[in-house]
């Protein structure tokens, strides 16, 4: 199946100087969560930008559901809804105008069933003819999503969509996300909430520096690069480590009652020689407690090996 969104050396730059994008190349399925990860400043917006036609490429070539995002802007551009970071809308208009007026903006006949549907969505069917000025930050946030969603468009762009609003508005999009998932809407989106992205996306792509250095299925990250912790608590505390359990390069915490063991996630043979080891030498212990090694240390690990 060809990707619904081909990017192929693209790069932007600046008047500055500043290259923003250095050879991006990125292919996304189409109906699959993609989350785009990266610090501050590592070209998240401006690669976002760039795909919706917003930011102009220095060079490289951008294909959206089979439209060339220069050669045929307006065709590419109908197949993209986006959600800025920014709230930027008419402060004057009516919830239902401005949602109206987004879908004519593309050329599309009014569909009044549609937009009441988009509105119900979000829970704004009651606050349609309140004016913007009058909302709190969640709900304009609501409108902008509203706002993109009313040309039904194929590829939706969440840039930072939960940033700064309420567990409400955050629980109610990522429901409507997978709503959408479902009817074979592809999402792309940035999060500085990276267990957001551990729980929606089917592939992780970490930006950094203006450079994608890593895309991979979740999953699979996590297997690869993750890890677990154990720690087990000692029935009889250690004053050191035995020299028969040096193989595992265990760590004695403070007290002696707590051994630590860091090991790969897939890897369950040496946790079980481990364990015959500690029973040959009669080790006992109470509790036995693991933790998986999460997406965010993964993501942290990954961005400081690279500054």
């Amino acid at each position: 199946m060809a990707p619904v969104i081909s990017i192929s050396n693209l790069t932007k730059s600046y008047a500055s100087g500043l290259q923003a994008l250095k050879g991006i190349n990125l292919e996304i399925r189409k109906g699959e969560i993609f989350a785009l990860l990266g610090p501050n400043g590592a070209g998240k917006t401006t690669l976002i930008n760039v795909v919706c036609g917003i930011v102009t490429p220095t060079s490289g070539s951008i294909v959206a559901d089979g439209h060339d995002i220069i050669r045929d802007y307006r065709a590419a551009r109908a197949k993209i809804g986006l959600v800025p970071q920014e709230l930027t809308t008419d402060a004057f208009e009516t919830v239902s105008a401005t949602v109206t007026f987004s879908r004519g903006l593309f050329g599309y006949a009014p569909n009044p069933a549609h937009i009441e549907k988009v509105l119900r969505d979000l829970f704004l069917w009651e606050k349609r003819h309140d004016k913007i000025m009058t909302l709190s930050g969640g709900m304009k946030r609501r409108v902008m999503i509203a706002k993109a969603l009313a040309h039904e468009p194929d590829i939706l762009f969440l840039d930072e969509p939960t940033a700064g609003v309420d567990v409400e508005l955050r629980r109610d999009l990522w429901s409507l996300v997978r709503g959408m998932r479902k009817r074979g809407v592809t999402i792309i989106l940035t999060t500085h909430y990276i267990e957001e992205a551990e729980e929606m996306a089917d592939r992780i792509g970490v930006i950094n520096k203006g450079s994608l250095i890593l895309v991979d299925e979740k999953t699979a990250l996590m297997k690869k690069l993750g890890e677990k912790h154990l720690t087990l608590t000692l029935l009889v505390p250690m004053a050191a480590i035995p020299p028969g359990l040096a193989n595992w390069h265990l760590q004695l915490k403070p007290g002696g009652t707590e051994l630590a063991y860091t090991f790969d996630a897939g890897d369950t043979t040496s946790l079980y020689a481990l364990f015959r080891r500690m029973s040959e030498l009669e080790i006992e212990f109470t509790d036995v407690n693991t933790r998986q090694r999460s997406l965010e240390d993964i993501f942290v690990s990954l961005v400081s090996e690279r500054r």
